[in-house]
């Protein structure tokens, strides 16, 4: 049986409060709300196994916010003398320890944290410290690659992210024009690999192919303006442009460019005018 993941246990038997499952490590308690109807003996079930508040195996159907071997963004709910207790969506708390923490936290705060079992007491526990837990082998990849990127932790430069999972990377604050939360999984595109083996990173497709998708998308937004008539120019404001647009100034700009050289639209300093928007 894996703790701190699902398993499909069979019902060995029922009591008043819910129903027995069978494992190999012993029988354990499905609790009577988490029954679905219908549930008999004999009947595999799929559920999540962790320990209760007296350390008793246990299962459900809820599905938590993070399994053990996962990365995960959650919110303290307390801090007591044993350490910070975090919110992954279960009826018992996540435990943090303070030897885990890199810093004091208080209630209400988000922390990342990589889930592990830990061998010296066999309990599900968080750490703040998830760099420890990333690959220490070569990213795979390549510069101009696409990654599913993490946030995992505000910095003076950027923002830390997980890069697929494995690696660790870096989006400086000046490549990012929209808010950005701890736990937010988003797309993004290696910029560069450092000789550490980290990696600076961008959220929008860097060189050519960054213009020709900014292009498209500009043009697009052209043919659906009424009238043909965008209220964004050189001009604009930035935040104006990433809210409409989902892109830099820089990379608006370059759109625009592309597009006047080919005749396609009027310029104004905060308008664009697409000519032909019959066509």
């Amino acid at each position: 049986m894996n703790l701190g993941d699902f398993n499909d246990l069979e019902v060995a038997r029922e009591v008043d409060f819910g129903l027995y499952l069978t494992s190999d490590d012993g029988d354990l308690l499905l609790p009577r709300k988490y029954v679905e109807p219908g549930t008999q003996i004999g009947d595999v079930v799929r559920v999540f196994v962790y320990r209760d508040s007296e350390d008793r195996l246990i299962a459900t159907n809820l599905e938590p916010l993070a399994r053990v071997g996962q990365f995960a963004a959650l919110s303290v709910r307390d801090v007591t003398t044993t350490g910070a207790y975090l919110d992954w969506g279960l009826e018992k708390d996540l435990l943090l320890p303070y030897r885990n923490q890199r810093r004091n936290l208080r209630p209400g705060e988000r922390v990342t944290v990589f889930v592990y079992l830990d061998e010296a007491s066999d309990r599900i526990v968080a750490s703040a410290k998830w760099e420890w837990f990333l690959s220490d082998q070569p990213y795979p990849g390549k510069v101009g690659d696409a990654a599913e990127l993490f946030v995992a932790e505000e910095t003076d430069l950027g923002f830390k992210m997980l890069v697929d999972g494995t690696h660790q990377g870096l989006v400086y604050h000046n490549e990012v024009f929209k808010p950005l939360r701890l736990g937010d999984v988003l797309p993004g595109f290696v910029r560069t690999i450092r000789p550490d083996g980290k990696l600076d990173l961008s959220l929008q497709r860097p060189g050519y192919d960054e213009a020709l998708a900014a292009t498209d998308t500009l043009l697009a937004a052209l043919r659906q303006a009424p009238n043909g008539l965008l209220p964004l120019g050189d001009k604009s404001l930035a935040d104006d442009v990433y809210r409409r647009l989902g892109m830099s100034k820089k990379v608006f700009k370059k759109a625009l460019g592309a597009l006047y050289k080919q005749g396609l639209v009027q310029l104004a300093p905060e308008h664009t005018q697409l000519l032909h928007p019959e066509e």
